[in-house]
């Protein structure tokens, strides 16, 4: 199993709290302990089975450190069989670039995002839930923040000053900083806009194969997310669009150092279309939901922020947070592909994100 997922979500606490219920019968190593890394880089057989003994779990964090960590899960795969081998490390991103071909059909991969708020009410009850979702929407669901309620906006700098360019830059092998940082910014503005790639590459000076590349790293680094366009039977779809999400609204204010709070805001509708998005991303995710997600748009600027396909039926989903506003869902699309629909607003988003 490998648990991948950005920088201070809580892997190694989650790991941690694995351990504490199966004690006794998980062995935790930590490959940033030089004797950890000499024991795990290309053991034999023998080796293993005395470092395992009788144990049924071994947990490796920090395992990108071992440069064939790859082929060292091969061997304890296909020789103990009755051993729960589990991964994971700070850089989810080079543990990844070890991991795919040794690990092919071997392996089952876990995302762990930031803290859901389907987690966040069940920890801290509804009525206080209630009370705190504008603030999620501002800075967001990193527990580090979350835990400092006071120093948010220093938390969420120092987090994504530290850790998350961290990332990027040194296994993304990216020599300019500067062009990162403009590029996310730019794709923080567009948010909840159809993005296209010649417009960020004039906007931020790059070639547009070197902005889909950065994004690609983006990606990984689980910072943002793509959303494809829906096009099936019309002429008039658009038939290569994308959005670009951030997985966390905390991330995206403080890439554009907008953290004043709720009431006072010009962004309310991108910051409520992302939060929407990427919680039903970790919903869907979580709850093992295995659904094709998309946005509509066509050439006259109709639009539908978001489609589920589900078994090859649509549900279509409108986003307000004015349950007030009026919404009428585009006829082409009614009559041409039949779906269910729903508006989510302030007022009824938990049927939406939450069981």
């Amino acid at each position: 199993m490998l648990l991948y997922g950005p920088r201070q979500v809580g892997k190694t606490t989650l790991l941690k709290r694995i351990m504490a219920d199966f004690e006794g019968e998980t062995l935790f190593l930590n490959a940033d302990d030089p004797t950890v890394f000499n024991l795990l880089n290309r053991p034999n057989t023998m080796q293993l089975k005395q470092l395992i003994a009788d144990n049924k779990f071994l947990i490796i964090d920090e395992a990108q450190q071992i440069p064939e960590i790859g082929l060292t899960s091969k061997l304890i795969v296909d020789t103990f069989e009755g051993v729960q081998l589990i991964l994971s490390g700070s850089s989810s991103f080079e543990l990844a670039s070890h991991m795919q071909e040794p690990l092919t059909g071997r392996k089952r991969t876990v995302f762990l995002f930031p803290v859901s708020f389907s987690e966040w009410q069940n920890h801290i009850g509804f009525l206080e839930a209630e009370q705190d979702l504008e603030n999620r929407l501002v800075f967001g669901f990193y527990p580090e923040i979350l835990n400092k309620p006071t120093d948010q906006s220093i938390a969420l700098r120092e987090l994504t000053d530290s850790y998350l360019y961290k990332d990027v830059l040194m296994y993304g092998n990216l020599k300019r900083p500067d062009e990162i940082k403009k590029l996310l910014q730019a794709l923080a503005f567009q948010l909840g806009s159809e993005v296209s790639y010649a417009e960020l590459s004039a906007q931020c000076g790059l070639d547009p194969k070197t902005v889909e590349r950065y994004i690609e790293i983006l990606e990984k680094a689980f910072i943002v997310f793509r959303l494809q366009s829906f096009s099936r039977n019309l002429r008039n779809e658009i038939k290569k669009g994308r959005k670009i999400y951030f997985y966390d609204n905390g991330i995206r204010n403080a890439v554009i150092n907008q953290l004043q709070f709720w009431p006072g805001r010009q962004d309310k509708g991108a910051l409520w279309e992302n939060f929407l998005v990427s919680e039903r991303l970790k919903h869907n995710n979580y709850g093992s939901r295995y659904v094709n997600t998309y946005f509509w748009r066509t050439t006259q600027q109709q639009e539908i922020d978001f489609i589920e396909e589900k078994n090859g039926k649509l549900m279509a989903f409108e986003f307000k947070w004015n349950e007030k506003k009026n919404v009428r869902f585009p006829g082409s699309f009614l009559n041409e592909y039949h779906p269910e629909v729903a508006v989510i607003h302030r007022n009824n988003f938990r049927n939406f994100v939450m069981d």
